[in-house]
């Protein structure tokens, strides 16, 4: 499952961040979408935007990469979320390129995607009150196809017109139509994975190996010491009983020498 959200059609109305937040029964604060107003070119030319700020659903989810409990996790392609099984740990927070989780009341909070919702046949909360016909739901091959027909009629009034997350983090299952240069609009136009993310999936398992040779090593070195330890005190026992008995010994021959004086 993937959605088209077409920027272009965005009046700010914010009845999708109201209807998600309402359908959603968000705490307190809590918000799954924004809707950001973007200011573009310089007085008088003046022109906005409005872009969607919430989780795109990486194909290549950083954040699920370094959750450490499984509560972030892939299926259908979307980015689902165990609310029950988070530690709170803020990974996710750290590693987002989007800046999208947040840690609220000692969980993460992000769009867990409206699956139920889809299993049941219905549409997600902020499409259902979207005036403006901004978003679409459907396979995510046949939305792309869509999307490059709405860019190829744009450009006539927007030349930069443009798809973005048909390649950005392997994919994006919530893609915009975009009328601006995603730098000019606040989003990162390649966005990468970062380092933690890196470091959880290569240079921690190379780590935890050495981490486990070494003990092993240590281990074998212990054993292997522990050995010449006891062999040498045994040596010394014996040692220790040859010495004791010499005495015992040089006695009974002078006795034994005495004995024959006599």
């Amino acid at each position: 499952m993937a959605m088209l959200i077409d920027t272009s059609r965005c009046l700010g109305c914010q009845a999708c961040v109201i209807a998600c937040k309402a359908g959603r029964e968000l705490l307190p604060g809590e918000r799954w979408v924004e809707i950001r107003e973007v200011v573009i070119g310089r007085f008088p030319e003046l022109r906005g935007a409005f872009i969607p700020h919430r989780c795109f659903h990486c194909r290549n989810a950083p954040c699920v990469q370094v959750c450490p409990t499984g509560a972030l996790y892939k299926q259908d392609g979307l980015t689902l979320v165990n609310f029950d099984r988070c530690s709170g740990c803020g990974y996710c927070v750290e590693v987002c390129p989007f800046g999208v989780p947040k840690i609220i009341d000692g969980r993460v909070s992000k769009c867990p995607s409206c699956i139920d919702l889809f299993q049941m046949g219905q549409e997600p909360w902020c499409l259902q009150t979207c005036p403006a016909d901004v978003m679409v739901c459907g396979p995510r091959e046949k939305l792309l196809a869509e999307a490059r027909a709405r860019v190829a009629a744009l450009r006539e009034r927007y030349p930069n017109a443009q798809i973005y997350g048909d390649t950005q983090m392997g994919g994006l299952a919530i893609f915009l139509i975009l009328t601006e240069p995603p730098e000019v609009l606040g989003l990162p136009p390649q966005p990468q994975v970062p380092p933690l993310a890196i470091w959880k999936n290569g240079v921690q398992p190379l780590s935890l190996g050495a981490l486990v040779l070494s003990v092993v090593t240590s281990g074998i070195a212990f054993f292997i010491a522990r050995r010449r330890h006891l062999e040498e005190k045994n040596g010394a026992i014996r040692v220790s009983e040859v010495l004791s008995s010499s005495p015992d010994t040089e006695g009974e021959s002078s006795s034994s020498h005495d004995t024959k004086g006599e």
